[in-house]
């Protein structure tokens, strides 16, 4: 199994910075937008996107490509942020991210936008749609596997487990969910809305492998990834324990911060905390 050296942590941990950076001003360009959630992910998309999904961005239909979907649609500035870095469409065409006629919407579109394997927004329904996809794979004897980013308060929805259930019963271990348990939700904390624990063992009674990491350290994002190569008997949840509103003083941890729009001083303040510059 791969392991990365200090060149390659560096790296991720540059690229999980400037994911934040492109992400706000996305948001405040647009006037709408969900920051906290996009942050709180910034380092599992660096490594999802920069050293384990197999894709090719001059061939998105790859058909050996590996499947991502972002199941907390709404933190899709961070995913555009990642497809644009990663060359399957220049950041010129978020100029209009969100209008009727661009290619990328307020929610991702498989139809329209590149690198987008399902159009989600409607909370839910990410783990069901993966175990489809990679049990496409098994079916056609095909090598790709199929990551699936979920949120905690998504996870409070019964879809959820009835996907996990289904993945268990087939046995897929082509398939990876990753959690970005920030513990705030739209209304407020999670504990206080819906409590989810004992959580691990919850996907442990559904038939599930889990590791529990800590989703801002890139070593332990990727080492949990490569590690799941060699489960063959079950699908994996990755548990990634992260901070809303990550790397930004006041956006950390607060559910005002899910959905609302920086101002031009709060996007300068928190540029400035994440050592980025304002580029518009």
């Amino acid at each position: 199994m791969p392991t990365l050296n200090a060149e390659a942590i560096t790296m991720l941990e540059g690229l999980a910075r400037n994911l934040r950076g492109d992400s706000l001003r996305l948001i405040a360009r647009r006037g709408a937008g969900h920051p906290g959630g996009a942050l709180s992910a910034a380092e599992i998309m660096a490594v999802l996107y920069f050293h384990t999904l197999r894709l090719d961005p001059t061939r998105p239909d790859w058909e050996e490509r590996d499947r991502f979907i972002l199941s907390k649609g709404h933190a899709s500035a961070v995913l555009y942020a990642a497809l644009a870095r990663r060359g399957f469409f220049s950041f010129a065409e978020l100029e209009r991210w969100g209008e009727i006629d661009c290619p990328h919407q307020g929610h991702p579109d498989r139809l329209k936008t590149p690198g987008v394997d399902m159009s989600s927004g409607l909370l839910g329904h990410g783990i069901a749609v993966g175990a489809g996809l990679a049990l496409a794979a098994r079916l056609k004897n095909l090598r790709y596997r199929t990551y699936v980013l979920l949120g905690d308060g998504e996870i409070q929805g019964g879809i959820i487990w009835e996907g996990a259930m289904t993945a268990a019963k087939y046995r897929l271990s082509n398939l990876t969910a990753i959690l970005d348990y920030n513990n705030v939700q739209l209304d407020g904390p999670v504990f206080e809305v819906m409590p989810l624990e004992p959580l691990a063992d919850k996907w442990r009674a559904c038939g599930w492998y889990v590791i529990e990491i800590n989703g801002h350290a890139v070593r332990e994002i990727a080492e949990a990834l490569d590690s799941v190569t060699q489960i063959h008997d079950r699908p994996t949840i990755v548990i990634a324990h992260t901070t809303k509103g990550k790397g930004v003083s006041f956006m950390e941890d607060r559910s005002q911060w899910h959905g609302n729009v920086p101002n031009a001083a709060q996007l300068a303040q928190a540029l400035a905390e994440l050592g980025e510059v304002n580029h518009d």
